[in-house]
């Protein structure tokens, strides 16, 4: 028995000394040879197994090479194997042409000269090993693949669960905050209240951006699309993230043009862009810091860049910076959020046509993202 793993080739001929010589000439370990002595056990022998070479005898009784070999080209299991033809007779070249005619892609003549047979022989062999060594790595590719794909729609199906189920608690506090505010409670409790505001709405925004990305991953995310201008989304996201900002005393910066920038998009969603990367500059920058926001039009595209004096993004953190979950490390290990916001940026920006990259970040200094988004004519604006 050989292994299931070993290289099959196929020898035809009517005489059982030839194929015992032949067969001893080309015997390797990773080989199995299937002998025929005709071509009607040769056919046999391939509807079973697949062959990396096909020697046939050119003149056997019956059914002789050539019509042996048109029909493996006939058939489309067979039509690939390579066929080196084997002739004791005269090799004229009429007899080659009909060879060659029907598939042949070498002509020995016999007595066969032992080197160039195993030379040719191993060429075919090599080819097989390396197209099936192709095919497994293909296969296994696509198991790989599927697998991503099921864990990718696992972790989808969790964000989501878990978005859902953080709702309720984080509502259950936004309301009893509320109803203690209004019951005007002992004054030296009010900074505690507040600071608990602030983080359940932190939380609020950690959980909206977490249901968002399971969401556009999930195709559930459906653009309220139309005729805006992108000041009216930046001063949107400006209001937005202005607390964050103020609070850790940065100077904001925004420069627009004078001319409007028209953009067919949802408002809603380009403002949650804008908001998340101010959101991000004012939290990677030392207090005191400088944001600088700015928008252009570059012919049939608008251009937003926000740029901060933060701590940058370390070189080897800058290609994955967009991935979810990615975190970059303010320093002594802390680390604020859940690491989503820009990837959640990367797919709204996705979603509207557009691009979003890293366009420089020195760490120590700050860094500069740029959104291009595809913008509307004077005509379509008009």
């Amino acid at each position: 028995m050989s292994p299931p793993d070993s290289v099959n080739f196929l020898l035809v001929d009517d005489l059982d000394e030839n194929l015992l010589a032949l067969e001893a000439l080309l015997r390797r370990d990773g080989l199995r040879c299937l002998k025929a002595r005709s071509g009607d056990e040769a056919l046999e022998l391939l509807l079973v197994h697949d062959v990396a070479l096909a020697l046939l005898d050119v003149q056997m009784p019956g059914m002789d090479g050539f019509e042996l070999a048109e029909f493996l080209r006939g058939n489309e299991r067979t039509r690939h194997v390579p066929i080196i033809f084997l002739t004791a007779g005269s090799a004229d070249a009429q007899r080659r042409f009909r060879g060659y005619e029907a598939g042949a892609v070498d002509f020995l003549q016999k007595p066969i000269d032992a080197g160039i047979l195993r030379s040719k022989s191993d060429v075919f062999f090599d080819l097989y090993e390396q197209r099936r060594q192709i095919i497994a790595q293909r296969d296994q590719l696509a198991r790989l693949t599927e697998s991503l794909q099921a864990a990718d729609r696992r972790k989808n199906a969790f964000l989501g669960m878990v978005g859902h189920e953080l709702r309720n608690p984080i509502m259950a506090l936004t309301a009893g905050l509320h109803l203690l505010a209004r019951k005007g409670m002992d004054p030296a409790t009010d900074p505690i209240r507040a600071q608990m505001g602030r983080q359940v709405d932190h939380m609020n925004r950690l959980i909206e951006d977490l249901l968002d990305v399971a969401r556009i991953d999930q195709g559930k995310i459906v653009l309220r699309t139309g005729r805006i201008a992108l000041s009216d989304a930046i001063a949107l996201a400006v209001e937005i993230s202005q607390p964050q900002i103020e609070a850790r005393q940065h100077a904001l910066t925004v420069t627009l043009p004078e001319a409007p920038i028209w953009l067919d998009a949802d408002l809603a969603r380009i403002a949650q862009v804008v908001n998340n990367l101010l959101a991000n500059a004012a939290k990677y920058t030392p207090e005191g810091g400088a944001i600088q926001l700015s928008a252009r039009c570059e012919g049939t595209r608008a251009v937003i860049e926000v740029a901060d004096t933060g701590l940058g993004i370390p070189p080897e953190m800058q290609a994955q910076v967009f991935d979810l979950f990615a975190q970059v490390d303010r320093g002594e290990g802390q680390t604020e959020g859940l690491g989503i916001g820009l990837a959640l940026v990367r797919q709204l920006v996705s979603l509207h046509g557009g691009t979003i990259a890293l366009k420089e970040s020195v760490v120590g200094k700050g860094s500069i993202f740029e959104v291009v988004l595809p913008c509307l004519d004077d005509r379509r604006a008009a």
